[in-house]
């Protein structure tokens, strides 16, 4: 199968040589490849290069060595660029940034006129996605009077609306309360298992805990690439990178330790609770 994703030796640096200043690497050595459908979170403390990666697997930057390739096309390459924009979605942290139209209805059309869809094609796509994200019945809305998850949820909308093989979620869930934050995690989640490639960038390692794999960037460079159940059990190398266990993870590792048998792969507070379950009633 060819990876939708593969960076091989990637390096990156802002400014040039002619501007006389050494630069400073905020990436560096990084291999890594996605497959289609995978569902991938990128962790790691504050300019550890987690958002100058997702830039890069979407063609807003290129680096300086290395090489990435998107389904084999180089961001690179002005010919492949228009290609990969089609390809890989972007959400960003503040949905305000992404939102352009007057009405809920416009907002998701925006994209797909840039593409040139078929007006018929259009309103058919539009029901779809606003049915998927749980927006059905504000297409006449003004967005700027949506909560913060709708409108993080109208971002994702228009995103899915282009129909992308995948989509890069750069700290999507971080300017969001509770409420919110578990309104774009579920569609998240919905989207993966739909088939969509989703690149989940984030602080939190319960959201991290969803993920079926997890990368850690730290300095600049990967410190970790497995399941997050396996991260999860590294306590002082999670400390030495500024992170922390999920709750979830926390509680599991210490009834562990009072003998009640519970699976290693639990990472997630679901999980957790269903397992627990299972084993009380079994008692």
């Amino acid at each position: 199968m060819e990876p939708i994703l593969q960076l091989d030796g990637v390096g990156f640096h802002y400014g040039s040589p002619g501007d006389g200043i050494d630069p400073e690497w905020i990436l560096s050595g990084l291999n890594l490849r996605v497959d289609p459908g995978e569902y991938l979170a990128v962790m790691g403390p504050n300019g550890s290069g987690k958002s100058t990666l997702a830039k890069l697997m979407n063609g807003l930057l290129t680096p300086v060595v290395g090489e990435v390739r998107v389904g084999g096309l180089d961001p690179g390459s002005d010919r492949d660029l228009p290609q990969i924009r089609r390809k890989v979605g972007m959400v960003f942290q503040n949905p305000d940034n992404q939102i352009v139209g007057t009405t809920v209805k416009d907002d998701v059309a925006f994209g797909m006129e840039n593409l040139g869809v078929p007006r018929e094609q259009m309103l058919i796509r539009i029901r779809q996605v606003l049915a998927r994200t749980g927006l059905t019945g504000l297409e006449e809305a003004s967005p700027h009077h949506l909560s913060g998850g709708q409108k993080q949820r109208l971002a994702i909308a228009g995103v899915i609306a282009m129909q992308p093989e995948v989509i890069i979620f750069d700290e999507a869930t971080s300017m969001l309360d509770p409420s919110g934050r578990r309104e774009v995690l579920e569609v998240m989640g919905e989207l993966h298992r739909g088939g969509t490639t989703i690149i989940h960038i984030t602080h939190s390692p319960r959201e991290a805990s969803r993920a079926e794999r997890v990368l850690v960037l730290a300095g600049g460079e990967p410190q970790w690439d497995g399941p997050p159940a396996e991260l999860f059990r590294e306590r002082e190398r999670l400390a030495d990178w500024s992170l922390e266990m999920p709750i979830a993870a926390e509680l599991k590792e210490r009834l562990r330790r009072h003998g009640m048998p519970l699976r290693e792969e639990i990472t997630g507070m679901e999980e957790l609770v269903e397992e627990l379950w299972t084993l009380l009633s079994k008692t």
